[in-house]
């Protein structure tokens, strides 16, 4: 028998503690995914903070009670649950608002290198029917933002950028409605993209001052090239760039110089800002 059970249990805490905080702070990462920014090693520390206040709060209100019984690691596994996901939801939360597009703001300046207004995004205004062909420019121009400097794709506003709402897309949809348009939306770039540029714009709508409802598309600069795939079999693929306020896409030599110049920047300034 040992001789000294509280120095025992001690040292079985620490790496029983250490288990149960990665097991939650991976658990937290895996609700929250994409939407929490805070590394494994902060959400463990936040897990263990909240092992330690159940543990402090079971000795405290309860005589005579043992680490390793029941009801302090339930209060424990508890209060750390609790903990980690309040601070992530406030860290998603706070990304959420800081990346959010402000609507009006991106109207009222314009077109430029890195905002585009699309009328819409699958019907023919001209021609009054849902057209593939607009669906290819929406990739396109997506695309170009991914490969370029980053952007905002805005839906639903002519070229003066008057916001004319998404009422003509969104009655091609089987279900008129924000959410079954965002599907769409990841379905089109992840069929014309690939799926790992699929995951990279981040999708928003919004009224804007007249109260039409637009959709945002705001893409971050790819760390590498994305191609649009034009054929089922993949032969046909194009690389897109933003030149100016237009979207251009590069021939073959072109495009083999941009690539080698763009991301090759891009890892030097990343390996000076390291």
């Amino acid at each position: 028998m040992p001789q000294n059970t509280v120095m025992v249990e001690f040292a079985l805490a620490i790496p029983g503690s250490l288990l149960i905080a990665a097991l939650i702070a991976l658990l937290i990462r895996w609700i929250f995914g994409r939407r929490l920014s805070l590394s494994l090693p902060v959400m463990m520390l936040t897990s263990l903070l909240g092992l330690s206040l159940g543990l402090l709060a079971a000795g405290w209100f309860i005589a005579g009670v043992r680490i390793w019984t029941p009801v302090p690691l339930l209060l424990a596994f508890g209060f750390s649950v609790a903990i980690s996901f309040i601070v992530a939801a406030l860290f998603a939360a706070s990304r959420r608002a800081r990346d959010r597009v402000d609507v009006d703001a991106v109207l009222s300046a314009g077109e430029s290198d890195r905002v585009e207004f699309k009328e819409t995004a699958r019907w023919n205004v001209r021609e009054s029917k849902r057209d593939s062909r607009m669906e290819l420019a929406i990739a396109k121009t997506v695309a170009a933002f991914l490969n370029s400097g980053g952007g905002v794709l805005v839906i639903g506003a002519n070229d003066d950028g008057e916001a004319l709402g998404l009422d003509r897309d969104l009655s091609t949809l089987r279900v008129s409605d924000a959410d079954r348009f965002e599907l769409w939306l990841r379905d089109l770039f992840s069929t014309l993209l690939g799926r790992n540029a699929a995951a990279l714009p981040r999708v928003q709508f919004d009224h804007a001052a007249n109260g039409a409802l637009v959709c945002c598309v705001a893409c971050p600069s790819s760390p590498r090239p994305v191609y649009v795939t034009q054929s089922k079999d993949g032969a046909s693929t194009d690389l897109w760039v933003r030149v100016g306020n237009s979207t251009r896409s590069f021939a073959i030599d072109e495009a083999v110089e941009y690539v080698g110049r763009h991301w090759r920047q891009r890892s030097l300034l990343r390996g000076r800002s390291g």
